[in-house]
């Protein structure tokens, strides 16, 4: 897992690193200019630009992120390119380590330049084969202003590649927006960890490509007190060894899905093919009475149970005791696909997610059945998954989707901890939470999985998980990341325009494959 940063924990590192390890502020911003100088030189041909001789522009502030582009400038020279830096200050105000690093880059035989005429400054900028942006660090707030402003306009407007160093500039580090103008960056070369803005939604897309460059902190420093990270497919991995040959059907869960009513037995049924296609060895599907018979044609490979049901074609509060007792032989259970919203169907919701001492993935309508009744989840007596997107998160908390929005990483870390529960907020970069408060970032996925159904999807997924014995929390991540690779392979295969449910289910043997290295 990579760790994630917001700016004051970044500031922290920084000043750990020259309290306590001893290492001078100018040291960690030579570091961290010559590292992003190497990764820089080595994407020159990546970007359209010759490894000797490139023309590149830095163009830079009067903080810590502009003494990174000077000694960033320095190191490109050293390595056979054609740099030349354009000031957005005078060098007078430009003090501290930055202002060293600025003396430090004279002497080199580099002399900046003031970025003060906007027609001169725009033409040396629609020549370079490649800018780089060091005029904000991670340290600035609010909307970038005067020429500041001004500057980042011209760049993007430049259609030329550009670098950024540490966080594009004029985007917030810990929630990724931007009230004014930020930059559009090809690269992002950020210093010893991710920042949020980096890996949540907007500013992800102003990312661009994210590297990671060391500034000589030790790793186990830098993770020191982490609580927020980014997934990656070794987080995954190990939770799905090769399968024994002495294994049978019994060795891999028993999931109950309680899913489906009248109009909605497609859930039930994209959610069991799901759970059947993630490695579980089975599946009974319980779902009202008078809809058993369709959804049973819709998923050969699982079993069907008929339920009581409401005149509306929905659970009725007899169902309870009939899933209660059909639970008793399943390892795990997964709520919400298609139940509908019928008052008799949520106090049925309500009282399996308080009562039944399983795990259990809860989604969809039995989400909007918690609305209200957040209490059932502290008392649950086995662990709960829930898989909100945006609107039913709103709705549980009794708040706006744009407050939810906000801060997603800081929404799903507050819901987690006072519930006590697995939760992942959908949604570009879904977030996921733990109950002991560390939040995991989902770097999987696409747009064209916004899509009708492939929430049912990752329910089945999850149940599945869980019903093969996985600790709640690792079931939730790899449903998760695995989920999103099988949206992305699914994209790679029919694009994202035209892309449904059914072809994620398709890409999830794929995205097994390519878990253990073996496809691609």
């Amino acid at each position: 897992m990579l760790g994630v940063f917001t700016a004051e924990e970044m500031r922290r590192l920084d000043q750990r690193a020259i309290t306590d390890l001893g290492i001078p502020g100018a040291t960690l911003m030579e570091n961290a200019g010559r590292g992003a100088a190497e990764a820089v030189v080595a994407a020159l041909p990546a970007l359209g630009a010759p490894r000797r001789g490139a023309r590149i522009v830095i163009v830079c502030g009067k903080g810590g992120n502009g003494g990174d582009g000077f000694v960033v400038a320095r190191w490109l020279k050293r390595h056979g390119a054609r740099p030349s830096v354009l000031l957005m200050h005078q060098p007078a105000e430009i003090g501290g380590d930055a202002g060293r690093k600025l003396a430090e880059l004279s002497r080199s035989g580099i002399r900046p330049r003031p970025f003060a005429d906007d027609r001169a400054s725009a033409r040396e900028l629609s020549r370079a084969h490649l800018i780089v942006d060091a005029l904000l660090g991670t340290g600035s707030r609010g909307a970038a202003e005067g020429g500041i402003s001004r500057a980042i306009e011209l760049i993007n407007a430049s259609g030329r590649p550009v670098v950024a160093l540490d966080i594009p500039s004029g985007l917030s580090a810990n929630t990724g927006a931007h009230a004014g103008a930020a930059i559009k960056a090809t690269v992002t070369l950020t210093f010893a960890g991710l920042k949020r803005g980096l890996v949540t939604s907007p500013g992800d897309e102003l990312a661009g490509r994210v590297s990671v460059i060391s500034i000589g902190v030790p790793d186990h420093e830098v993770a020191r007190g982490v609580t927020t990270f980014l997934l990656e497919p070794a987080d995954v991995a190990p939770h799905f060894p090769w399968r024994s040959r002495a294994t049978h059907k019994g060795t891999y869960g028993h999931l109950l899905l309680v899913a489906g009513s009248l109009g909605k037995t497609g859930a039930a049924a994209l959610s069991a093919l799901s759970a059947m296609r993630s490695g579980t060895g089975l599946v009974t599907v319980a779902v009202p009475a008078s809809q058993q018979p369709v959804v049973a044609s819709l998923v050969l490979e699982a079993m069907t149970e008929t339920l009581p049901e409401t005149s509306a074609r929905t659970l009725a509060l007899k169902a309870r005791e009939a899933i209660l007792e059909l639970a008793g032989l399943r390892d795990a259970v997964a709520i919400g696909p298609g139940i509908g919203l019928d008052d008799e169907t949520a106090q049925v919701a309500r009282g399996l997610v308080h009562e039944l001492r399983l795990p259990m993935a809860v989604d969809a309508d039995a989400l909007t059945a918690l609305a209200g009744h957040l209490d059932v989840l502290r008392d649950a007596p086995a662990p709960r998954c829930l898989t909100p997107h945006p609107g039913e998160m709103a709705r549980m908390l009794g708040a706006r989707v744009d407050e939810v929005q906000r801060d997603r990483i800081e929404t799903v870390r507050e819901f987690a901890t006072r519930h006590r529960v697995h939760i992942v907020l959908k949604g570009a970069r879904s977030v996921i939470g733990a109950p002991d408060g560390r939040v995991f970032v989902n770097p999987t996925g696409n747009p064209g999985m916004a899509s009708g159904g492939t929430g049912d999807v990752l329910t089945g997924m999850l149940g599945a998980f869980l019903a093969r014995g996985l600790e709640p929390g690792a079931a939730l991540r790899a449903s998760v990341y695995l989920h999103g690779s099988a949206g992305d392979i699914a994209a790679e295969r029919l694009g994202e325009e035209a892309l449904i449910a059914r072809d994620v289910i398709a890409g999830i043997p794929e995205a097994f494959k390519r878990l253990r290295g073996g496809g691609g």
